[in-house]
């Protein structure tokens, strides 16, 4: 039963993605998203985030794989509930409008 579950979960989630894509609206939240993050600072306090990371692992060669689950709890963290609302409204109505999924 709940291996069923999540099997429709999965593919729930996989039309409603490709919806997205298929409608371009993916691509809209993608951008949506990336200016309200700048807008809203995030992106510099990733940055600062990532300096005092390489400063405190003192490495000299240090790659974005060394970086991302150092940074990633930190930047979700940072999003602002408002971003998140915002696009989770815009998903919703997305999905009242292709209620066919």
């Amino acid at each position: 039963m709940v291996v069923s579950k999540m099997n429709k979960d999965a593919q729930m989630r996989a039309a409603i993605n490709q919806k997205l894509i298929e409608t371009g609206e993916r691509e809209l939240l993608k951008e949506l998203l990336r200016a309200k993050l700048i807008e809203c600072g995030w992106k510099d306090q990733l940055k600062a985030h990532c300096k005092e990371v390489i400063k405190e692992k003192v490495l000299e060669h240090v790659t974005v794989d060394d970086l991302v689950p150092e940074i990633t709890p930190k930047g979700r963290a940072l999003v602002p509930e408002s971003v998140k609302k915002e696009l989770l409204q815009r998903i919703r109505t997305f999905l009242a409008q292709h209620a066919s999924l």
